[in-house]
């Protein structure tokens, strides 16, 4: 191999390289910018938008590069790993500090400037390919594997590296790659360099220098992270996971645990039996003949083991989409003693599935089905709140079968609670229930059943439960004029409106909390 053919092929090669880690870093800030305000669409979108905006913006400044083009190229890849590097961990720092919109405008700073510095890329390498260190027609190549890098980056990224990694390691190992990757065109390239000593040595110094940056940052990564969920939970952090889907916290202060999924809270063992109950019993102890149920989430068991109170169900089946969340339910003994070893049942059908699609397949005829659903925060959950939803929800229901959701906070996210209430009636339900608890982790928290036969409420006090009890059951239905019924529309599986009423509320809470 003679050496323009090797040089060409190193330069190809280091344009495979660059194209994965500029699409990794687009893809790591998109989604933690999703993890942590929801509203994926929304976020992916501006992100991509000024990503590629900016990307134009590096090519039209790279027609100023005139001279050095190959010693240009390599501090422009050491710049953009150490910006790339350390993009996560800042992320994670300025969310400590900042309010939702200095969080926005500081995510588009770093993204403008990875852009930027992504765009000029390409036209300097199809400049090097074309120049005097190697002698051929080179943008059809460098685009092509450009665009290979980056279909392979977009393939690892959910697969690889957001479960085996996590974006915070994930961003220091790409921030690294983009640093060998460009230093090793300095190597393979100094005998073409002009000889200048100092500029040469001021190169292996601050590569050097952010190299152990990052390893340092790599190596400590797990301090880091205990110490900014320390600041971000309020208990110590003893478990901390990324799955496929999401990112999986427990705190524990020894009285109390709880269970995080993207920085929002699920339960706590202080008060989860408050929710779980009215989630549960209320519409269970409607039915007669309570014979197949489905639970749509609920992957840590505690809807599961109310349902289990009830010795005539002979069949659960319980769609939970992440594994990991039923995983840890069953190992970890804090949450494996709180629902009671609820797995162990033989009444029990575990399927790890989308809710959405599992009701187009599943043709059972239920008796009653539970949506034990994260709230709407993004297009993925809003779906779960659909008209659609509820018509697919509706068709599997028994002829006397109940459909219980939890539906948000009325007080606090009213106008998503309402929404879900008229979209229950949109899909052709008869009847709808709305009813209300007090749960201190959450506050004020909404439930709704649907039905089509009319209910008249009974309290079964055989059960013996902690919470519920006759004297308090018919209040649940009341709604006090502070949280009466808002003018709001349904939401819509092309139109997820409720995902903008429940960011809105969670927006402006958010603000007076700073």
């Amino acid at each position: 191999m003679n050496k323009n053919s090797f040089n060409k092929r190193f330069i190809l090669f280091s344009t495979l390289i660059v194209g994965m880690c500029s699409i990794i870093y687009e893809l790591l800030i998109s989604t933690i910018s999703s993890y942590f305000l929801g509203d994926s669409v929304k976020q992916f979108s501006i992100i991509i938008g000024f990503y590629l905006a900016s990307m134009g913006l590096g090519s039209w400044l790279s027609r100023f590069f005139k001279k050095d083009i190959l010693f240009s190229f390599i501090w422009i890849e050491i710049l953009l790993g150490l910006i790339g590097a350390f993009s996560v961990p800042l992320c994670y720092l300025y969310f400590s500090f900042a309010d939702v919109e200095g969080f926005n405008i500081f995510i588009l700073g770093i993204i403008i400037i990875i852009g930027t510095l992504t765009g000029l890329e390409v036209p300097l390498l199809t400049r090097i390919l074309q120049g005097k260190v190697i002698h051929d027609d080179g943008l059809s190549d460098v685009l092509t594997l450009d665009y290979i890098g980056a279909l392979i980056a977009t393939i690892i990224f959910p697969f690889i590296l957001i479960p085996f990694m996590g974006l915070y390691k994930s961003s220091l190992l790409f921030g690294f790659i983009n640093i060998v990757i460009g230093f090793s065109n300095f190597i393979v390239f100094k005998n073409t360099f002009e000889k200048i000593g100092k500029r040469d040595l001021i190169l292996w110094l601050i590569t050097i220098s952010i190299s152990a940056l990052i390893i340092l940052a790599g190596v400590r990564a797990n301090d880091f992270i205990k110490y900014w969920n320390n600041s971000i939970f309020k208990h110590p952090v003893i478990f901390n996971d990324s799955s496929a889907y999401q990112n999986i916290v427990l705190t524990n202060n020894g009285e109390e645990f709880r269970m995080y999924l993207n920085s929002a809270i699920q339960f706590s063992s202080r008060d989860e039996y408050r929710y779980h109950e009215a989630l549960v019993h209320v519409p269970a102890m409607q039915i007669s003949g309570l014979s197949k149920v489905a639970i749509l989430g609920g992957g840590e068991g505690l809807a599961l083991r109310e349902i289990l109170k009830y010795k005539e169900v002979d069949s659960i089946y319980l769609i939970e989409l992440d594994p990991e969340i039923v995983k840890i339910s069953k190992e970890i003994a804090l949450i494996r003693e709180l629902n009671e070893d609820a797995f162990s049942d033989p009444r029990v059908h575990i399927i790890h599935q989308d809710a959405f699609a599992w009701l187009i397949k599943n043709k059972i005829q239920l008796d009653l089905i539970i949506a034990d659903l994260p709230d709407p925060n993004n297009e993925s959950l809003s779906r779960l709140y659909s008209i659609t939803f509820y018509n697919l929800i509706k068709n599997r229901l028994s002829e006397n079968g109940l459909f219980v959701t939890q539906a948000t906070s009325p007080e606090l996210s009213p106008n998503a609670f309402w929404c879900i209430d008229k979209g229950l009636k949109e899909s052709g339900f008869l009847f709808t229930y709305p009813y209300q608890i007090n749960v201190p982790s959450f506050g004020n928290w909404g439930f709704n059943i649907a039905s089509n036969t009319k209910l008249d409420f009974k309290f079964n006090e055989t059960l013996n439960l902690k919470y519920l009890e006759q004297e308090s059951f018919e209040h649940i239905f009341y709604f006090p004029p502070d949280v009466k019924r808002t003018n709001v529309e349904a939401s819509r599986l092309d139109q997820p409106i409720i995902m903008k009423y429940y960011l809105d509320h969670w927006s402006a809470l958010n603000a007076t909390q700073k």
